[in-house]
Formats: C-alpha cells, sequence, structure tokens
C-alpha cells in the first residue's frame, strides 16, 4: 500500500478524493493523519477526534466494478474488517450498528464513511474513511455513548501497527467482494448486527417512537423491522433511528 502521512488536514476523504481527480492513484492508497480538523461521519454528522490519540484516515479502492445493486456488501466488507480486528484485540460486547459504527456494548467506537464513485451501474472506485477512537480517555460532553480502546482495556495501543491490522484485514475482505463471495459477507455482518433478533425501541424521522425488531438487512442494504407479528418493514438510513 502506499501510505501518505499528514500532520493536519480538514478530512482525510475530502483530501484522497481531491487528489484522485488530480493523479492516478495506486489501489489501497492510504491517506492518515494525526489531528484530523473537520471529519464527517454518516448524514453530516460531525467526526471529533484528539490529535494524536486516534486512528482518523481513509482508503483509496480502486477498479472494484462492483454493481451497485451489490453496493451493500461493500458495507458488509469494510465494516467486519474493523470489526475482526477489534475482535482479536478482544474489546468486549462488540457489535456493528447498521450500518457500519463499531460498538463496543451501547458505546461508539468507530465510524465508517464510504464514498463511491458511479459510471453507469457500476462502482468503479470508493473512499473510505475510518474514525477508530483508540487512545483518547476524555470526550466532549455532547458526545454522548462514545468510547475508545483504551478506556475499555486499559491499554495503550501502536497507532501505526493497528493501522497496518485494519488495512490487511480490508484487503481480505475486498478480496471476499471482488471473489462474490456474498453469502458469506452477508452471514457474518448479520451475525454481529448490533441488538438483532432483540426487541428495541426505535423513532422515525418524524420523532414518533414504536417498538421492533432488528431482523436483517434487504437486498438494497436497508435495515428490515419487525413491528408486529411476522410484519417486517424496510427502512433506510435517514428514516429510523433507535430512540
Amino acid at each position: 500500500m502506499k501510505l501518505i502521512k499528514l500532520n493536519a488536514i480538514n478530512s482525510t476523504n475530502t483530501f484522497l478524493k481531491e487528489l484522485s481527480k488530480n493523479a492516478t492513484l495506486e489501489n489501497f492508497t492510504v491517506v492518515v493523519t494525526k489531528n484530523q480538523t473537520n471529519g464527517r461521519g454518516q448524514q453530516e454528522s460531525v467526526w471529533f477526534s484528539e490529535p494524536n490519540k486516534n486512528l482518523t484516515f481513509s482508503v483509496f479502492l480502486n477498479d472494484l466494478k462492483l454493481k451497485i445493486s451489490d453496493k451493500k456488501y461493500l458495507n458488509f466488507a469494510i465494516s467486519l474488517a474493523v470489526f475482526e480486528v477489534l475482535k482479536s484485540k478482544e474489546i468486549p460486547n462488540l457489535a456493528i450498528k447498521w450500518p457500519n459504527d463499531i460498538m463496543s456494548g451501547n458505546k461508539k467506537i468507530c465510524g465508517i464513511l464510504i464514498e463511491n464513485t458511479i459510471l453507469k451501474n457500476l462502482i468503479l472506485t470508493s473512499i473510505v474513511g475510518i474514525g477508530l477512537n483508540v487512545n483518547q480517555e476524555i470526550f466532549p460532553e455532547k458526545l454522548k455513548n462514545i468510547t475508545s480502546l483504551k478506556n475499555i482495556t486499559s491499554v495503550e495501543f501502536n497507532l501505526d501497527d493497528l493501522l497496518v491490522e485494519i488495512i490487511t484485514k480490508i484487503k481480505e475482505h475486498i478480496n471476499l467482494l471482488t471473489a462474490k463471495d456474498f453469502e458469506l459477507l452477508e452471514k457474518n455482518y448479520c451475525a454481529a448486527l448490533y441488538k438483532k433478533d432483540t426487541i428495541s425501541m426505535f423513532k422515525n424521522h418524524e420523532q414518533n417512537k414504536f417498538m421492533g425488531i432488528i431482523r436483517g438487512i434487504s437486498h438494497s442494504g436497508n435495515i428490515l423491522i419487525e413491528i408486529d407479528d411476522e410484519i417486517i418493514k424496510e427502512f433506510g438510513l435517514k428514516e429510523i433511528s433507535f430512540a
């Protein structure tokens, strides 16, 4: 992999996106920064990271040739890569909160943002941004249910080593993706899915609350929730959240 290290940048995803417009990048080019000043998450949320304490990086994936209709498997591959590395560190109660937050218990430790370049019906390239809370111990009060690997384990992690492990695991899972081993990816993702088969409280975009049970992921990548006996409804990312 080609590794680009930056002392500070507003967003590694934005930097890599601009770089890809002006240069031919090799597959698995990685941009990592010690200080990300304006990190982005799902639905335009902000990702806060204390300088020199966490992993904030983006990976350029080239020549995917993945059908848009199969894009959920790219999300599965990336989420599982991070999940499996953290599992090897014996982080307790690990789960993937749909679509791709990594949780320890009810606290978030990692966020993932995937931005794709599309031609006709194919995803040609992808920029995968990952923000992993590693050695940070104190978070702003307004950020609820956030934690770090160090807070969980009391261990100080080597950021460079952890980065290499995650990139290596991403390569393994992209190989599964290009080999179209979709069934295995979906099986492993659903096995790790946060609060799957558990009665939970949700709220829709109108802030109305209801009880339901996560049953899986639809073909289009939306979440499937059983809202009544054997009545399963499909929800998109902006349509539902945990209450």
